[in-house]
């Protein structure tokens, strides 16, 4: 694949359009690596000048800080602030709302200020600009796709329709959950529960969030965030159906249908 960093642009003294911003699933996780290729594909066969920071980027301190230790959020923020500001960057993507809400609300704050869209906002500008074209009748045609708002893009940052509207151009049977948009159910690992034993309790959230997309009778549970992918993934293998439903990141659901 044709990916290029933040260096090799500066060696050349060029600047790409956007950085994307990887995020630690998108690197080392294997099914959120999916996620990623699947993204870069898009971004080039649309032509997107774009780069990423490659070994330079790390972890923008997200679950540090909403396990509470400031101080470890605090210094890879500014080593990070540190790195895109000697590279100049203006405009950011990211496929993760963790990466997404904290590089656009919390950077500022510290000197990092940039222009941050997730990449569902980049994937609808696509298609609105007749830039990513949805072949009729594609794989996904007849299919009903329910989608999950995840809690960062959905309502900590507002953004509940870019990501509706890219499934629209599916040719697919969009269904709603019975919590969704504002009223939405977390999938069970923000906050740092990714990184944390379970605590007492009868039920996991993941097992309640799958039952909800398990009774609109949809085949696909679509996602845009690496947590929400690996926690409903978690639940259809719980309640083994994993051979009747799958569950895609919308970049996934876009290369598949083109």
């Amino acid at each position: 694949m044709k990916v290029q960093t933040m260096a090799d642009y500066a060696a050349r003294g060029e600047e790409p359009e956007i950085l994307f911003w990887v995020g630690c699933a998108g690197s080392f996780d294997a099914r959120a690596q999916k996620v990623t290729k699947a993204f870069v594909k898009i971004m080039n066969d649309v032509g997107i000048k774009f780069a990423i920071l490659g070994n330079e980027e790390s972890c923008t301190g997200d679950p540090a800080r909403r396990a509470g230790n400031e101080f470890v959020f605090q210094m890879t923020a500014l080593q990070n602030i540190e790195t895109l500001n000697m590279y100049k960057v203006k405009k950011i993507v990211a496929a993760c709302p963790h990466c997404f809400n904290t590089l656009k609300n919390e950077y500022p704050a510290l000197g990092g200020n940039y222009e941050v869209i997730h990449h569902t906002q980049l994937l609808q500008e696509l298609i609105n600009d007749g830039r990513v074209k949805m072949s009729e009748g594609g794989a996904f045609k007849g299919k009903k796709i329910t989608y999950h708002d995840s809690c960062y893009l959905g309502r900590v940052n507002g953004i509940y329709e870019a990501p509706r509207n890219v499934l629209k151009q599916l040719d697919a049977d969009l269904v709603e959950m019975k919590r969704s948009k504002t009223t939405g159910l977390c999938c069970g690992a923000g906050g740092a529960q990714m990184f944390k034993e379970d605590e007492p309790g009868d039920k996991r959230i993941n097992i309640e969030r799958i039952e909800e997309a398990l009774d609109t009778g949809a085949d696909i549970v679509a996602v845009n965030c690496p947590f929400c992918l690996t926690m409903m993934s978690d639940g259809v293998k719980a309640k083994e159906k994993e051979d009747k439903v799958m569950v895609y990141d919308l970049s996934e659901m876009i290369v598949s249908n083109d």
